[in-house]
């Protein structure tokens, strides 16, 4: 890759030890979602799997400037969010391959992941189906004479269900304190913004509800840390509900048995988005500000990968839930059957 292609970070306000910090924050998704996929393509990994690669700076810019009794939900793509609270790391590997010790105790899989020790909600599996939940966390707070904000992802294919209106309706008519985060990774599953959106810029359709509404970098931490700062103050000050959209890309296919995207974009494309890599742009920002050094950053990448390598082991050496698991936290009365 060539130096001069990547584009410089916006200083911010940021001391050199949480420059190093957020550094290794996303670099721990990133290593740990090439050990998820890794899980998958063993053949350990239920259900389906959808990574965060590419995407890091959004969630580790965005939830780095929330409160800690600040709510968060999200969708499928979790892995990320989930790591960033604090979640344990072993815990959310061994919820994606299926293991007692998850942390839905191996019932949700990947896009299953559920903390409210970590105020982190899910984790949701239907396209927009969480924003009304994350709407009515956000009437909770509300209801109960709070201050916090609920923080609500989605991804860019949500923007088109018809809950988020209801949802956005419903925010705007009560003053509640939630934040629409939309993370615009291009893609609806294999369907360009363009070719699924009448309008593009995805952050408009919240005019319609009186909400105020911006679209901003997402590939660069410390601009996504410099906006989010600004408007999570904003929505924590007027308690009126806030729409952003966040532009990112995916570097993967949309899930794990997504690995042929020649069908909707090319190998040039993603290369040429490999260029503003937000590991790799803030990597250049502390380098040319002497924050940090060559062997200095190589020993932090060979730590984080023998961590998640250590972690993908114990999380495979973990058992099964036992068959009667199934039945327990869900809503019926059936007995579970005998004999099988």
């Amino acid at each position: 890759m060539k130096k001069e292609a990547v584009e410089p970070t916006e200083a911010g306000t940021e001391s050199p030890a949480e420059l190093v910090r957020l550094f290794r924050e996303m670099l721990r998704i990133r290593v740990f979602e090439d050990q998820s996929i890794k899980a998958f393509r063993a053949g350990l990994a239920g259900g389906y799997l959808h990574v965060y690669s590419g995407q890091e700076a959004v969630a580790v810019g965005w939830l780095s400037c929330i409160r800690n009794d600040d709510p968060v939900i999200t969708a499928y793509r979790d892995h990320g969010h989930a790591l960033y609270l604090g979640c344990d790391p072993v815990a959310v590997m061994a919820e994606i391959m299926g293991r007692t010790g998850g942390l839905s105790r191996g019932k949700g899989g990947s896009m299953h992941l559920y903390s409210a020790a970590h105020r982190f909600y899910g984790g949701w599996g239907i396209v927009g189906g969480h924003t009304g939940i994350g709407v009515g966390l956000a009437f909770g707070t509300k209801y109960k004479g709070g201050d916090q904000v609920t923080h609500l992802f989605m991804g860019d294919g949500a923007v088109n269900a018809g809950i988020l209106y209801e949802a956005m309706n419903m925010a705007s008519l009560w003053d509640l304190p939630v934040v629409f985060i939309v993370e615009n990774n291009q893609y609806a599953m294999g369907t360009r913004v363009e070719y699924h959106s009448a309008d593009p810029e995805l952050h408009n359709r919240a005019a319609g509800f009186r909400m105020e509404h911006e679209r901003i970098d997402g590939m660069d931490v410390l601009r996504v840390r410099r906006d989010a700062k600004r408007i999570i103050e904003h929505v924590r000050k007027t308690q009126r509900p806030y729409f952003v959209e966040i532009m990112s890309y995916r570097f993967e296919g949309h899930g794990a048995a997504d690995v042929e995207q020649t069908l909707y974009r090319s190998p040039e494309e993603i290369e040429q988005a490999k260029k503003r890599d937000p590991i790799l742009l803030l990597e250049k920002h502390m380098l040319e500000h002497d924050v940090i050094n060559k062997d200095e950053l190589e020993k932090i990448r060979k730590e984080i990968q023998e961590e998640m390598e250590e972690v993908y082991k114990k999380a495979a050496a973990l058992p099964h839930p036992e068959p009667e698991e199934v039945y327990r936290d869900v809503y019926t009365d059936i007995e579970p059957e005998k004999g099988h």
